[in-house]
Formats: C-alpha cells, sequence, structure tokens
C-alpha cells in the first residue's frame, strides 16, 4: 500500500478533513506503525484554533496503539507485528530536565500529531509533528512501548491519558487514606484519576461535575473507595460568585480534603475547591483554567498550601500505567465508551466538544 487515509488540519481552516496521503517511509530510526486505535482529545481543536500547531496541514492524534509494519535499517529489538504503542512526548532527553523525570518541562517538548509552545527551534517536532488519526504513523524508535498482550489496542491509545492522572497523583503526594477532590470528574481526565486514585494513597473521594446522573455513572469507577458527588447544577443559585461549591465540599469534609486534582478548563470551581483545602493541602491543577484566582500569595503561605500545575505525563508515569495494565491491578477497558471509524473521525470531536452526552474515553478504530 503507497497511500492511506489520514485525518488533516489545513492552516487558515477550523473544520477536518479525511485525505488520502502517502504512507510515510520510516527513516533509519523509524518505525512505521499499523494503528489499530487512536485517541481522541476535544482540547486539540482549541490548540488548532489558538494557532498551537506550527506545522499545517498535518495529521491529528497524539494517542496510537498498533502492530508494528516496518522497521528502519538501524532499530534494533522490535519486529515487524508487534503490539505497540506509541509514547507521544518529544523532548532532547538531554536536558536536566529529561534526565530528571520531568521531561514534559523539556524546551523541546512537544506532542506527534499535537501542539508546540516553545519559542526556540524544534527539529523534532519539525521531523514528526504527523499523528496518529490515520492507517500508519511514523515515529523515531525510542518512542515506542511494547503493549502487553492483556492489554487491548483501545486502551493501548489512552495510556497517555492514564499517564496522565497518574503524574497528578504523583504531584498531589496523597497521604495514606486521604480524601481526595477530582473536579471534572466526568470528563477523561476525571475518570482516569477515579480509576487511579486508589492506587496511589487515596482512601475517599468526592467528585465534583455538571451533572448528577453523570457523576452517578462514574461513582462505581472507585473500586472499593467511598466515593461522594458535588453536582454544580444543584448548588444554589449564585454559588459562582458566594462560593457555594467551596462550603458545599466543607459540608462533606470538614477538615478540608488533603488534595484536589483539578482538571476544569473554565470557571471558579478551581479556586473555590482550592479555597476549601485543608491546611497543607495541594490542588494540581491539568485544566488550562485562565480564570482569575481569588487569593493572594500571603493565603497560600497562611494556609500552607500548595498550588502545582503539570501539562503533561512522563514516561516513568507511562510505563507504570503499562505494568498495571498488564498485570491485572488495573483494568481500564470500561473507560473506552465511544469507538468510531476512521471517517467519521470529525464527528466525534463534535461530539466530545458539545458534550451534549457523557464520553468517558474515545477512540478511532482505522
Amino acid at each position: 500500500m503507497t497511500t492511506m487515509l489520514a485525518v488533516r488540519a489545513d492552516r487558515g481552516s477550523a473544520d477536518l478533513r479525511l485525505a488520502k496521503i502517502p504512507v510515510p517511509e520510516p527513516g533509519p530510526g523509524d518505525v512505521l506503525v499499523k494503528v489499530a486505535a487512536a485517541g481522541l482529545a476535544p482540547g486539540m481543536m482549541t490548540l488548532l484554533a489558538l494557532g498551537a500547531f506550527k506545522h499545517l496541514p498535518t495529521t491529528l492524534g497524539h494517542e496510537a496503539a498498533g502492530t508494528v509494519a516496518a522497521l528502519g535499517s538501524e532499530v534494533t529489538g522490535l519486529a515487524v507485528g508487534d503490539r505497540v504503542r506509541v509514547h507521544p512526548n518529544l523532548t532532547c532527553r538531554n536536558c536536566v530536565y529529561c534526565r530528571t523525570d520531568r521531561e514534559m518541562m523539556c524546551a523541546q517538548q512537544a506532542m506527534i500529531g499535537h501542539a508546540a509552545f516553545s519559542p526556540v527551534p524544534m527539529p523534532l517536532y519539525d521531523a514528526y509533528h504527523d499523528g496518529g488519526l490515520a492507517e500508519y504513523v511514523r515515529v523515531p524508535a525510542w518512542l515506542i512501548d511494547p503493549l502487553p498482550d492483556a492489554v487491548s489496542f483501545d486502551v493501548g491509545a489512552k495510556v497517555h491519558d492514564l499517564a496522565n492522572a497518574v503524574r497528578a497523583l504523583k504531584c498531589a503526594e496523597v497521604p495514606l487514606g486521604a480524601t481526595v477532590v477530582i473536579t471534572a470528574a466526568t470528563g477523561t481526565m476525571g475518570t482516569a484519576s477515579v480509576k487511579l486514585a486508589g492506587h496511589f494513597g487515596a482512601g475517599r473521594l468526592v467528585l465534583v461535575g455538571r451533572s448528577a446522573e453523570r457523576l452517578a455513572a462514574v461513582r462505581p469507577l472507585a473500586g472499593g473507595i467511598p466515593a461522594e458527588a458535588v453536582a454544580l447544577e444543584d448548588l444554589p443559585d449564585g454559588w459562582e460568585t458566594a462560593g457555594g461549591l467551596t462550603g458545599a465540599l466543607h459540608d462533606l469534609v470538614p477538615g478540608g480534603p488533603a488534595a484536589v486534582l483539578d482538571y476544569m478548563p473554565v470557571g471558579p470551581v478551581s479556586a473555590q475547591a482550592m479555597a476549601a483545602l485543608a491546611t497543607g493541602g495541594t490542588l494540581v491543577h491539568m485544566g488550562a483554567n485562565r480564570a482569575p484566582l481569588p487569593f493572594t500569595l500571603a493565603d497560600l503561605m497562611v494556609a500552607c498550601k500548595r498550588l502545582i500545575g503539570t501539562r503533561s505525563c512522563t514516561r516513568t508515569d507511562a510505563l507504570e500505567v503499562l505494568d498495571l495494565l498488564g498485570r491485572g491491578v488495573l483494568s481500564a477497558d470500561e473507560l473506552i465508551t465511544h469507538r468510531f471509524p476512521l471517517a467519521e473521525a470529525e464527528k466525534a470531536v463534535a461530539a466530545m466538544q458539545s458534550r451534549e452526552e457523557p464520553i468517558w474515553m474515545a477512540v478511532v478504530n482505522p
């Protein structure tokens, strides 16, 4: 096969298109993967509109799993037909951040099929910006992880999101048995965090989201951990300015939660959850919320609170997820609620953006 179908984004257009393009040729250090599943992230359309995609046209999709279709002449340790997942983080691998399990801070950090933000030249991203919403994807061999036989391609494609949740939980340093609040709990990152929280010491969860009905569907993901819910739709009118969420969290956790995993992209939820924290508590934010925070550094100092931002997982986080999945300690198949053919990728992204129906994780199967 010399051509393939791919989901492309074009300069000056907010729409995606399905195009027939050449199958990429692997270079000496590359692996060509036949994609069995590719993950979907609605945020990529926001980034596209913001101009964060430096190379257009390009193939979207930073999450992919499949089988090895071809190997470059210098690649060892892999064979055609191997089951693999693609780790999307392009980094220099040599700087102080890359050498200390903080590669998301690398000046070269970008994701295949996704965005790049650094103002410095980014030769890796220049070479590997095309992503996995296609029949094939070409990546450097060092981004390939073996996929355990027990792990489906669909789950393999979403390891990155599970690893993001691992990173947030690590940053939170949850005390054993402590209460953890998870905001935007019905979304991709929220459901991943609910599923993983018990593996990182949480003893009780409080889930925050818009809809009581959708929160009720998420609560069983906590397994044996008690999980309660706060639905924004049930808060008193004016809660946004009156601190209604803070009050509701204090009613459930009078001393305040030890940690908040905050994935809210907009609005006052982040600040009100921060206000509810226990003395010495930690809020980890991975939602890109631009709402101003109504507190001062002095407030954080007096309460000994920590506010931590993190934008991605590391390779170590992803390998930990693969280990948990491979050993059967973690099962994530139930998180995949929607599957779409490649031809319906644009429809799938629109469905995720509209949030009219609950979608935890969605994949495309070429």
